[in-house]
């Protein structure tokens, strides 16, 4: 069986006040003609398919045309299961009527471990989709008074399938969460953390899946396997921060044999704009021999390298790089006072959260993520409310 294991889409996601539907818009257009050129059985996506629990309207068309168009144009059943950006009720809202076209969807935890099962040649292929839900929920749920941390909350999941699966089948696992061995993975600046346990395991151990013939997860942004070759993250469908500019984006294609063997394939996605790292001299950064064959629409983090004074140096940047989204100072001591300007041109016609944004981008050189950006406008919104209180 052909299966394409993808995640992480984040519809809807802002990227330093840059809406990305365009962009995500882009890749899944790839992401279809990569399925009409290999068709697969099925299609996986494990985990924020949005961005937040309320997705804008046009975050929903583009995932409505993307799997009207799979489903009903082209056949291919869909799983979903839901991961810590999703809203499990609205994700979940109509799937049982959608099981009819092939859409199947766990927003919910539920005590009945949701199960899929498909057929290729050789046989049944079961899928387990297990959607992302805090340890307290997963207690509730299965009424487990050992459950502690999202460790033994997979561990009760796992156990509970176990219960009444066929070890001899092939089995796939379908789940959105923080997997790992012995060894670090790849994490990025744009992964929400997971809900934590006072002195519990942020992790799920991976040895809790090593049974399953593949294990499909979401919520790691680089590609990569979990500590055991068969459990594998796919990757998010685009860059989201500058800590995955060295990442490439695409999918995993897994397929497994009739004796339960799995080869895998990772392919890349076309992309609109690269989110890339630029660094040198002012100058030589806006030479056309230097920009000249480049597409200069990339979101861009530049690193200028030059010791004297600039004049505005990000408003000449964004003439040939009109995406620069974050910009720092090798020399160090010049970033600081550099900031001290940048941060307050036209300070008078914004709000103080994009004051906020363009000092901590300006500072830090780092981008100001969603997670950010609604942290700090709670804070704003907060003492605004208590300095009117204390006015009368």
């Amino acid at each position: 069986m052909k299966i394409f294991h993808t995640g992480d889409w984040h519809i809807g996601k802002i990227v330093n006040q840059i809406h990305m539907t365009e962009d995500q818009a882009f890749a899944l257009e790839s992401l279809i003609e990569l399925i009409d050129k290999e068709k697969p059985d099925v299609l996986i996506i494990a985990g924020d398919i949005y961005d937040r629990a309320v997705p804008p309207v046009d975050a929903v068309e583009l995932l409505d045309n993307f799997l009207s168009r799979i489903l009903l144009e082209r056949g291919v059943p869909v799983l979903i299961v839901a991961g810590n950006h999703d809203s499990p009720d609205r994700l979940g809202f109509g799937s049982r009527i959608l099981k009819a076209k092939g859409l199947y969807i766990a927003g919910r935890l539920e005590k009945e471990i949701q199960k899929v099962t498909l057929y290729d040649n050789f046989g049944p292929v079961n899928f387990y989709l297990v959607p992302y839900a805090p340890p307290a929920v997963v207690k509730e749920v299965l009424g487990r008074e050992d459950i502690c941390d999202h460790d033994t909350a997979i561990k009760a999941i796992v156990e509970k399938i176990k219960e009444q699966w066929s070890a001899e089948e092939r089995n796939v696992f379908i789940t959105h969460g923080f997997v790992r061995g012995l060894h670090d993975l790849l994490q990025s600046e744009s992964e929400k953390p997971l809900t934590l346990t006072v002195g519990g395991a942020d992790y799920v151990n991976v040895n809790h899946l090593a049974d399953f013939t593949y294990t499909a997860l979401g919520h790691l942004h680089s590609p990569q396997a979990a500590g055991l070759e068969h459990v594998r993250y796919s990757g998010s469908l685009l860059k989201y921060s500058f800590s995955e500019a060295n990442q490439q984006k695409g999918i995993t294609i897994v397929n497994i044999g009739s004796d339960g063997r799995v080869e895998y394939e990772e392919k890349f996605l076309r992309v609109r704009r690269d989110m890339r790292k630029i660094k040198g001299e002012l100058a030589a950064l806006l030479d056309p021999s230097v920009y000249e064959g480049t597409n200069t629409e990339d979101y861009l983090h530049v690193t200028l390298t030059d010791e004297g004074e600039l004049l505005e140096p990000m408003a000449k940047l964004r003439q040939v790089y009109p995406n620069v989204l974050a910009l720092e100072f090798a020399n160090k001591e010049r970033q600081a006072g550099e900031s001290k300007t940048s941060a307050g041109e036209g300070y008078k016609q914004k709000s103080k959260l994009e004051l906020f944004r363009d000092f901590y981008c300006d500072i830090t050189g780092k981008e100001f993520t969603q997670e950010k950006e609604e942290i700090i406008a709670g804070i704003i919104a907060e003492v605004e409310s208590q300095e009117r209180e204390a006015n009368g």
